[in-house]
């Protein structure tokens, strides 16, 4: 009788590098677990910590109950706000509630909140680049007085956008954006406006640029992409466009190895795998273990970039 894994048709597996968790996805799922380990159960969490499904599952598993507002939080227990950041109205409630909050927001996001700010002390006009409705982006917006910041989605949006004082006008950027797409938004803008004043360092964090340039890397040779990240995810979903991009067969976005249908890969010779950065790594090997059900499997890592940075936890629980 033959061997059942000679009959299986070869595969190439593409491993984007780096993928996966990005330091600050890391450092808030950390705040989340040593809250729980140092106050106990139940730990709040303003908004999901991270966007992916598996994530805040087993977060909440271990005690932390994940609400929207403030206010579905007694005043007794701890609360974490999410990595995506808030506006400056829930710490300033948190205060006045006399909550004990810790600020999981990530540094980079942080960063862009202290650019904004600075821009608005100079008395200039701010438009933000993101997409209407993340978290991100209203945390962004929620830092200065309502109409302090222009929210810009498209090309299209630049080109219409009317400041009050054309020379005197600054942009910030979501972290999560699709690299090129903002280039776009920003060359026109400045095509509009060559005074406006830019981030001191690009606002796309590090994780965001080094994920889309893996993918990239990994689209020129696979037939098809499959991204491992939630719906909601806004770096998962752009790696999904960037791969359509790079002219794949196909691209898609799966939570898990549950959602994977393995028909998109008869006929293929190759598929790329990579991971949004709040998607943890078991759900990548889970992902190549349901292909190597089908096919013969041939692993090969594909290093776009090498990942050093790390943030410190909030002194209160660096103990």
């Amino acid at each position: 009788m033959p061997d059942a894994a000679v009959a299986k048709p070869p595969l190439k597996v593409l491993l984007a590098t780096p993928r996966g968790f990005c330091a600050g996805v890391d450092r808030a799922i950390q705040i989340v677990e040593r809250a729980i380990e140092k106050y106990g159960a139940p730990v709040y969490v303003r908004h999901e910590i991270v966007h992916n499904r598996h994530v805040v599952d087993r977060l909440k598993a271990m005690g932390a109950v994940f609400v929207e507002e403030l206010e579905e939080c007694p005043p007794d227990r701890p609360v974490v706000f999410s990595a995506h950041g808030v506006p400056k109205s829930v710490p300033a409630e948190a205060k006045a509630r006399k909550m004990l909050y810790l600020d999981a927001t990530c540094p980079l996001v942080s960063k862009v909140h202290v650019e904004a700010q600075r821009h608005f002390d100079a008395g200039r006009e701010i438009v933000l680049i993101g997409h209407a409705g993340h978290p991100e982006v209203v945390g962004t917006m929620g830092q200065l007085p309502n109409g302090a910041v222009a929210l810009i989605e498209t090309v299209e949006d630049a080109r219409v956008f009317a400041p009050r004082d054309p020379a005197n006008v600054a942009f910030v950027t979501q972290t999560t954006l699709s690299v090129d797409d903002t280039a776009d938004i920003v060359a026109a803008l400045r095509e509009r406006f060559p005074g406006i004043s830019a981030p001191h360092k690009e606002d796309i964090c590090y994780a965001t640029t080094n994920r889309q340039d893996a993918v990239k890397a990994i689209g020129g040779q696979a037939d098809v992409v499959l991204v491992i990240g939630s719906a909601n995810s806004s770096n998962s979903v752009r790696l999904v466009e960037v791969a359509k991009r790079a002219g794949v067969r196909g691209a898609y976005l799966i939570d898990d190895a549950s959602k994977l249908d393995l028909a998109w890969l008869d006929g293929a010779a190759s598929v790329g795998v990579t991971a949004g950065a709040s998607a943890p790594e078991l759900l990548v090997q889970g992902v190549i273990e349901a292909i190597s059900a089908k096919f013969a499997v041939e692993v090969t890592e594909v290093e776009a970039a090498r990942e050093t940075v790390s943030f410190k936890l909030p002194r209160v629980l660096a103990s």
